[in-house]
């Protein structure tokens, strides 16, 4: 029996392309950045994370991530509903506009949401005149702008999933006596969870190293909404490279670590539904 021909190289060549792709791509570059903070030694990369202007932009950068990448899993699987299941006017610009966020540079969005959202804001001003409530230059400003980034790729995650999702399957646990909260709880989201881990994974991944649309709304201030991305930068420019790569570190191994976390509830989601996120 002849052999089937492929259109893609055998197994060698294209593991051979993948290896080196990923080592000169990522591998290398994150194992420079390991070197170049080990080479402090240990008491002085133990010195570095230990100072608490670091380790309160490390709380802020991830808690603040985390949370936006929550709110975001909410409301960006009842936009994708939304988007898949209902038909109303203007829903193709809606649709368009979900991935502004993609192509509008940071730095432009975080001046957009500071002028909005800024004491003498358009928004701004009356939150706090009539609520007394201050969204720039505090942790909820930062936690805003990483919703607007964050959210179009928990949409993208989610809204192919939806629309493969058969409404036979409600139709026949409707058949069957399930009301409508029981539908959505036992039919549609186990088969809906690995994509929304994997768009919270994402969201939450692209949070934590975001610095261009936070620095302008988060107000900078040391202890309060300083973030560590910021702190990077701000050791670059100092030519300090071993205390730069040494948060880097920590966030690559905390970031790691949690991103691991979620693959391994999204493997096991995935198993008891019998399907894959895409």
């Amino acid at each position: 029996m002849a052999q089937q021909s492929r259109v893609l190289p055998g197994f060698g060549l294209s593991l051979g392309f993948t290896l080196a792709y990923l080592s000169l791509i990522v591998l290398i570059p994150l194992s420079a950045v390991f070197i170049k903070s080990l080479g402090i030694g240990w008491d002085g990369f133990l010195d570095i994370i230990s100072s608490q202007r670091i380790i309160k932009a490390l709380q802020l950068s991830f808690s603040t991530a985390l949370l936006a990448a929550f709110i975001n899993v909410i409301f960006g699987l009842l936009l994708a509903w939304c988007l898949v299941r209902y038909r109303f006017p203007g829903k193709r610009l809606i649709d368009a506009l979900v991935d502004l966020p993609f192509a509008l540079p940071t730095a432009v969005a975080g001046i957009a949401l500071t002028s909005l959202y800024a004491p003498t804001g358009w928004i701004g001003q009356y939150l706090e005149s009539f609520f007394n409530l201050q969204i720039a230059y505090t942790p909820i400003g930062i936690t805003l702008a990483l919703i607007f980034i964050g959210i179009p790729f928990v949409v993208r995650t989610v809204q192919p999933v939806l629309a493969d999702i058969e409404t036979e399957l409600e139709e026949a646990a409707s058949a069957l006596g399930a009301n409508r909260l029981q539908i959505v709880c036992k039919v549609i989201l186990p088969i809906l969870f690995p994509a929304l881990l994997t768009g919270f994974a994402l969201a939450f991944a692209r949070g934590v190293g975001e610095y261009g649309s936070v620095i302008f709304i988060a107000g900078n201030q040391p202890f309060k909404t300083e973030i560590a991305p910021l702190l990077i930068i701000s050791r670059l420019e100092e030519y300090d490279y071993a205390g730069a790569t040494t948060i880097a570190v920590v966030m690559l191994l905390i970031s790691f670590a949690i991103l691991l976390l979620i693959n391994v509830v999204q493997a096991w989601a995935s198993r008891r539904t019998g399907r894959s996120a895409r």
